[in-house]
């Protein structure tokens, strides 16, 4: 199958990207696919532990939308000075290339396309990891490849990792893939990719880390983390769930915005950390959160 064109652009917490003048890069929607014949195979049962988190899962939802709704589309026509914070093209964002979704392996569907009501990405994980701005520095631990659990298990503190192994044991996930960078100012990105074996494992795992009204199981150096209001739901796209977090101050020896992000099958983690009094740009990271979660939908 032949690549799908999509374009880079950002975003500053209100609704969707507007368009810009041709210099500046602008989001917009995915180009959707043909559809494709069904995949064979079903997915595995839910465990148990989903059906406990509906619940909770659904309060949290509608407590801070994070449920995609699509609207995002529907804004695309508005004029950059129509949105607030997007006033000025030096707004922060970073210079992402051109992205395109990676190509399939012959008869399998899209993610979220005809015949694939198991929402399963077929495309080689790796490929869908977003690339890294212009001016990064690109971490080595992190090359963009497969990561072992322990090296995804580094993102959490010290004293929460046995934990989250035991969570990963219980989910086994199919992989797990990262990539890394730093950029001029000293912020620091990572974004992991993490594929199981149906869409129950991957919203399981979110339950079991506790995150929903919360950042739940606390991410490697970070103090007062809570749900970052400037992100709003129309910025998911339709068969994403993200939730949002920024650390509060005070905080510590650096400042970390935050952000899981549940597509089908594969659950993502975006984020942003930078050293010193100053707190993450949150342009920049809501743009990097919204182009990995449009080659995710």
């Amino acid at each position: 199958m032949s690549e799908q064109t999509v374009t880079s652009g950002t975003t500053t917490g209100t609704p969707a990207m507007p368009e810009a003048p041709p210099s500046v890069n602008v989001f917009a929607p995915p180009v959707l696919p043909p559809e494709a014949p069904e995949a064979p195979g079903a997915s595995p049962k839910p465990p148990r532990r989903v059906l406990r988190a509906v619940g909770r899962w659904t309060a949290a939802a509608l407590a801070f939308g994070v449920l995609g709704t699509g609207t995002a589309f529907g804004i695309a026509s508005l004029e950059r000075t129509d949105v607030p914070g997007l006033a000025t093209e030096d707004d922060g964002r970073w210079d992402y290339p051109k992205l395109s979704l990676p190509a399939l392996p012959a008869g399998s569907p899209r993610p979220f396309g005809a015949g694939n009501s198991a929402e399963i990405h077929h495309a080689d994980l790796r490929d869908l990891l977003l690339p890294a701005p212009a001016g990064a520095v690109p971490d080595k631990k992190l090359p963009g490849g497969w990561i072992s659990t322990e090296t995804f298990l580094d993102a959490y503190r010290q004293q929460d990792r046995q934990s989250v192994a035991q969570l990963i044991e219980d989910a086994a996930p199919r992989h797990i893939a990262a990539r890394g960078w730093t950029m001029p100012d000293g912020t620091t990105s990572r974004i992991y990719l993490v594929r199981f074996t149906s869409t129950a494992f991957a919203s399981g795992m979110i339950d079991d880390l506790n995150v929903g009204s919360s950042a739940g199981t606390p991410l490697d150096r970070t103090d007062t983390t809570e749900i970052d209001g400037s992100w709003s739901s129309q910025n998911d796209f339709e068969n994403t769930s993200s939730f949002v977090f920024a650390e509060q101050t005070p905080f510590g020896a650096e400042h970390v915005r935050q952000a899981y992000t549940l597509a089908g099958d594969t659950l993502a983690l975006v984020v942003h950390e930078r050293s010193g009094k100053r707190e993450t740009d949150r342009v920049p990271f809501q743009q990097t959160l919204i182009l990995q979660n449009q080659l995710l939908a």
